[in-house]
């Protein structure tokens, strides 16, 4: 089912939001997306939101200047910027600070980047593909998620079930783990 529906969602260049369970193959579906979608034959930048810490997500994102702040040793291009005219994959974006969310709004409305400690901006054509095992209507109506950046992210909702709600694959799945590790 859900390959059905990246077959029609992969072409456009709408943003997408893919929800589901952790392990339910959310970066597959990501990868997929990008991989049949015009925007191939340039990057593919993935970043896990929950594995950067807090202070630093920001510099990640959108990079920073040399000598910003203490350990910006050189000039760092964000991923933003790396995946300039092809995807980006936010994982686990329910995990990223309101302050950054503020500022992923403003690459989704402006298509501008300010790196960290920069006086300029950077304009980028990227399309955004975000995760989350998270309810983010939820984290919402808590104050943890911005409503405005769920309503730009979620153009297109994927959901990727669970394996115990479509349990008809489990034979089609051992077949090929048993293929390929025999």
């Amino acid at each position: 089912r859900v390959f059905d529906v990246l077959r029609k969602v992969a072409p456009t260049k709408m943003n997408v939001l893919i929800t589901g369970e952790s392990g339910t193959g959310k970066e597959l579906v990501a990868n997929a997306l990008h991989h049949n979608s015009p925007r191939r034959p340039r990057a593919f930048v993935a970043l896990n939101c929950g594995a950067i810490p807090r202070e630093i997500i920001e510099s990640e994102l959108f990079g920073h200047e040399k000598g910003t702040f203490t350990g910006a040793e050189r000039k760092q291009v964000g991923k933003f910027v790396e995946a300039d005219g092809g995807s980006i994959f936010l994982d686990e974006i329910g995990d990223m600070s309101l302050s950054a969310q503020a500022k992923v709004l403003r690459v989704l409305q402006e298509g501008e980047v300010e790196p960290v400690g920069s006086p300029r901006v950077v304009r980028v054509k990227v399309r955004v593909i975000a995760a989350t095992n998270r309810d983010l209507t939820e984290m919402i109506r808590q104050g943890k998620f911005r409503e405005d950046l769920f309503y730009r992210l979620n153009v297109i909702p994927l959901k990727t079930p669970a394996l115990a709600e479509h349990p008809e694959d489990v034979q089609a799945l051992v077949l090929h783990f048993a293929e390929a590790f025999a």
